[in-house]
């Protein structure tokens, strides 16, 4: 027997190969398979089944292409509907792979096909079980993604979960493996834990949501400070359910080098310009217009929580990572890429056309201009529940994901003398790209962020108690 747990940081993401006797099995597939191919190639084994634990929500699943590539059958749990063919297990179904097999638990909660994947080793024994989105380290799945869809309210939907995991995961032996899909830093649930696997013993122990005393003190614990879940959970969703075209017709398009004439062109055809460098390097010149965010980051998660869906995108990256910026955009449910600059911003600035940057200042420069400029204004982008714990005193707090609201930036007027701030620097880049498309201009992006600013001593510092309380 031999599992691999292959984890992508970007979307905190965990899908699984596993392999017994020379057959093989995927568990949570993303949308680019090469990895899983390369893995069966290299240890002589045939992908039999690709098993989906949900519509997963915050990336797009790779299993059709994977599907295509090897001829594995796709297998959801009970009650799933598609528009793709796929194996419909029952609850308490089993699977051979070799000398193991794997049990489908049907668990609903955090959707209502949320099926969890008990693997037994050669010898009978419960060994581990992959709980996508069900069972985190130290959380549960967010119980709020299918209720608009299946007329139930989160709360309906927490109940529900409650009862999956009493019945299906609780009577489970303490020494069995914990893998699930996503680890720390995950949407889909509220605060993931530092590892990415675990074992059923020691979330009994530590898990706050199975610490629960009853079923309604868990619906409270559980459903208690969910926030909106990203904009684009609900385009991926539909992507997973409905299908999709190949990764590879989508690279056709967005590996092709565009020249400056035909930028120009995208530009005055309102195509989306996304820069994929650095936000150290983007500050420093960029094409007038385009949206800095680095690939050094949570890249996908954001493009897909501000970027629009239904817009054609021109890539502008460092030379050489073309496919991986197309790669991770398509992960999250983009495919109108229309090509990348040709030479990068290197080539847009050599040909004499104009450019634009962002001037990055120090925390000591802004403790300098606070007391003496009456147009400054502090805009700290960081999530509500950061910006509570300390903040600039007089900040406005717009987080970055609010930036789809035109409204929001309409807060920010053009006389005021802007210093954006996030935590560490890489949000305040994206926050003042997107400042600067809107016509604002008077931006300082505030360097090292929140880090730096809180240890000026003469910055005052004040707290949001009403919601700290």
């Amino acid at each position: 027997m031999f599992i691999q747990q292959l984890y992508t940081g970007c979307l905190s993401e965990a899908a699984y190969y596993i392999e017994s006797n020379g057959v093989a099995a995927i568990i949570d597939p993303l949308r680019d398979i090469d990895a899983y191919l390369q893995l069966a190639a290299e240890r002589h084994t045939t992908i039999k089944y690709i098993f989906e634990t949900h519509f997963h929500a915050d990336f797009v699943s790779g299993h059709l292409d994977l599907a295509a590539a090897t001829k594995a059958t796709i297998v959801y749990g009970p009650g799933t509907q598609t528009n793709f063919a796929i194996y419909k297990a029952k609850d308490g179904e089993v699977f051979s792979i070799g000398d193991i097999t794997i049990t489908a638990l049907h668990t609903p909660g955090h959707t209502l096909e949320s099926t969890c994947y008990l693997l037994k080793n050669e010898e009978g024994k419960d060994y581990c079980v992959f709980t996508g989105d069900t069972l985190f380290v130290g959380d549960v799945g967010r119980p709020d993604l299918a209720q608009k869809e299946d007329g139930l309210t989160m709360s309906d939907l927490a109940g529900i979960l409650y009862n999956s995991i009493q019945t299906q995961i609780i009577p489970l032996a303490d020494d069995v493996i914990v893998y699930p899909a996503h680890g720390p830093g995950s949407a889909c649930g509220k605060n993931l834990g530092p590892s990415t696997y675990s074992t059923i013993g020691i979330e009994k122990q530590t898990n706050y949501a199975l610490k629960a005393s009853s079923k309604e003190d868990f619906i409270k614990v559980v459903t208690d400070g969910i926030t909106e879940p990203p904009h684009y959970f609900s385009v991926n969703a539909k992507i997973n359910k409905e299908g999709y075209e190949s990764i590879e017709k989508v690279y056709d398009t967005a590996l092709k080098p565009l020249s400056i004439a035909e930028v120009k062109k995208g530009i005055a055809e309102d195509m989306i310009l996304v820069d994929t460098r650095p936000h150290e390097i983007f500050t420093q010149g960029f094409i007038p217009g385009a949206i800095g965010i680095g690939l050094d980051g949570r890249f996908a998660e954001w493009a897909g929580s501000l970027l629009p869906f239904n817009k054609s995108i021109i890539l502008i990256t460092e030379k050489g990572k073309e496919k991986e910026s197309a790669t991770r955009l398509a992960r999250v449910g983009f495919s109108k890429m229309e090509g990348y600059v040709n030479g990068s911003f290197e080539a847009w600035k050599a040909a004499g056309e104009p450019i634009d940057l962002i001037i990055d200042v120090e925390a000591d420069e802004l403790a300098m201009d606070l007391p003496f400029d009456e147009n400054l204004v502090v805009l700290d982008v960081r999530r509500p529940a950061e910006f509570a714990e300390g903040h600039v005193k007089g900040a406005v707090n717009i987080p970055l994901d609010e930036f789809t609201d035109v409204l929001n930036i309409a807060k920010i007027e053009e006389h005021q003398n802007v210093y954006v701030h996030c935590g560490g620097g890489y949000r305040s880049v994206i926050a003042s790209s997107l400042l600067k498309r809107h016509g604002l201009h008077n931006i300082r992006n505030v360097a090292g962020g929140w880090g730096k600013i809180k240890e000026q001593s003469s910055i005052e510092i004040e707290k949001e108690k009403s919601v700290l309380n």
